[in-house]
């Protein structure tokens, strides 16, 4: 018999992370836009966590969102000053105080984030056209990724709930917000591996893990020909794609000096 589910944070309920999140008020409002193979199988999905930390924040699901309503919505509404964090050549970066207040003119910041691996963030945003026109922010990250149980493709990615911790970082330091709880969500993604790994170490679970995780650090680079292309990727920050489209947590992604990673 399957376990009983919390359908709030996927996790089994004996195991549910709910009751020890409080939810952060922001006058930012962040859409993870996730890619359906990480919204259905991801169990360690940091986006989800993340959403749970962010009373102002929603998780919509899909490939291509130039027809998703509620996103096209999003963009559209006046009222908005919608961002794509995805780093590039015209990416803005709130770590150097690239975008002031008084930009806003008044407006909600609305920051959308792809969460999925870097390949399906390319992939989604080269399917949506309305999220390759919105203007892009960045940020410069203040530590290597924490991530213990995934590698990262390149130093400088990070998990989506990384990334967030260091744009509400940033955005507090710009004026443009205010970050309530900083520590919470790096002390909930510690408490999500620290469990992921202790099952791995229980030899009476099936996927016990005869060698230990490696500490991020001393993991060798990735290499050959599909390194290659995540390097070309990272510097550029454009989607693989011959058409030149205007300068996006990547979220479960990964992005270079601004971003995202796996999970």
């Amino acid at each position: 018999m399957s376990r009983e589910t919390c359908y709030r944070c996927f996790w089994p309920k004996a195991l549910c992370w709910c009751p020890s999140i409080e939810p952060m008020e922001t006058r930012t409002r962040f859409v993870f836009l996730m890619h359906p193979k990480e919204f259905k199988r991801e169990k360690a999905s940091t986006g989800r966590l993340t959403h749970l930390c962010l009373r102002t924040s929603e998780i919509h699901m899909g490939v291509g969102f130039d027809e998703h309503e509620a996103v096209q919505a999003l963009i559209h509404d006046p009222r908005n000053y919608p961002v794509l964090l995805y780093p590039g050549e015209t990416a803005r970066n709130l770590s150097n105080g690239d975008l002031r207040a008084d930009e806003l003119g008044g407006r909600t910041l609305v920051v959308f984030l792809l969460d999925a691996t870097w390949a399906c963030a390319r992939k989604m945003l080269r399917l949506s056209p309305s999220l390759q026109r919105l203007p892009r922010i960045m940020f410069t990250p203040s530590a290597p990724s924490r991530y213990v149980i995934k590698q990262q493709p390149q130093d400088g990615c990070l998990s989506t709930l990384e990334a967030t911790h260091e744009l509400l970082g940033a955005l507090e330091r710009s004026g443009l917000d205010r970050y309530p709880l900083p520590e919470q969500l790096l002390a909930l993604f510690a408490r999500m591996q620290d469990f992921q790994i202790k099952c791995a170490r229980d030899p009476s679970r099936a996927g016990y893990r005869r060698q230990p995780y490696s500490e991020p650090g001393e993991r060798t680079a990735l290499h050959g020909r599909s390194g290659t292309r995540r390097s070309r990727f990272f510097r550029t920050g454009e989607p693989d794609s011959a058409q030149p489209t205007p300068s996006n947590s990547i979220s479960n992604t990964s992005v270079e000096s601004g971003g995202i990673a796996p999970g």
